[in-house]
C-alpha cells in the first residue's frame, strides 16, 4: 500500500465516523490529516500549516481527530477486509514521519477511559494471579519438593519447571518496565513541531 492510498483510506474512515457522530470535520481539517514534510506531501506543508493555524486550535483539533480515528477503528474491526486495510495503512505510515500518526498514537477518550466495572475486573484478575503465585511458591511447591517418593528424573523436571516459572515472571516484569519506559521517554513525534522550529 502506498502512502497516499494509506492516508486516503484513514481520512475517509475518519470522515465517515464524523458523519455518523454528527461531528463537523471541514475540508481543511481533512487536508491537515495529510500533513507531512516528506517528499510525498500532497501540498506545501508550510502554507498548509499556516492556513490551518490561522483558523484552528491544534490541541482541540488533535483531540477531536484522535477520538474520531479510534472510534472509526473500533467500528471497522467487525469487517475483516477493512480491518486488514487499516493495519496495512498504519504499517505503511509507520515507515515515515506523518502527522496522522500523532492522532493514532494518542489515546482517545473512548479508549483511555474504562467503565468502573472494567477496572474492577482488571484489579480482581491481578489479585487472583498474585494469590495463585504466592500459594504456589509457599504452599504447593514446598510440598511437592518434600515428597520422598519422587524419582531423580521427576525431581530434575520439577526443578526445570521451577526455573521456567521464575524466568517467565522476571521476563514479564522486564517487558512491562520496557513498555513503560518507551511510553514516557519516546513519545510519538509531531512533524508539525519540526516545521515550527525551523520557522523560528
Amino acid at each position: 500500500m502506498r502512502v497516499r492510498e494509506a492516508k486516503g483510506f484513514l481520512v475517509a474512515q475518519t470522515a465517515e465516523q464524523a458523519a455518523l457522530e454528527g461531528v463537523p470535520l471541514s475540508e481543511l481539517e481533512k487536508r491537515m490529516m495529510y500533513f507531512t514534510e516528506s517528499p510525498d506531501a500532497v501540498e506545501d506543508p508550510v502554507k498548509l500549516n499556516e492556513e490551518f493555524e490561522a483558523q484552528y486550535d491544534s490541541e482541540e483539533y488533535e483531540s477531536k481527530v484522535a477520538k474520531l480515528l479510534h472510534n472509526a477503528h473500533a467500528r471497522i474491526k467487525k469487517n475483516p477486509e477493512k480491518a486488514r486495510l487499516w493495519s496495512d495503512a498504519i504499517q505503511t505510515l509507520c515507515r515515515g514521519d506523518h502527522y496522522l500518526l500523532v492522532f493514532w498514537n494518542q489515546e482517545s477518550e473512548s479508549t483511555s477511559e474504562r467503565p468502573p466495572l472494567d477496572s474492577l475486573k482488571l484489579l480482581g484478575a491481578g489479585i487472583l494471579v498474585a494469590a495463585a503465585m504466592l500459594a504456589w511458591q509457599f504452599w504447593v511447591a514446598p510440598r511437592i519438593s518434600g515428597i520422598d517418593g519422587l524419582s531423580s528424573a521427576l525431581r530434575l523436571i520439577w526443578k526445570a519447571l521451577q526455573t521456567l516459572r521464575i524466568t517467565f515472571f522476571f521476563g514479564a516484569v522486564a517487558l512491562g518496565l520496557a513498555a513503560l519506559s518507551a511510553w514516557f521517554f519516546w513519545p510519538p513525534r509531531d512533524p508539525r513541531k519540526n516545521q515550527k522550529a525551523r520557522d523560528n
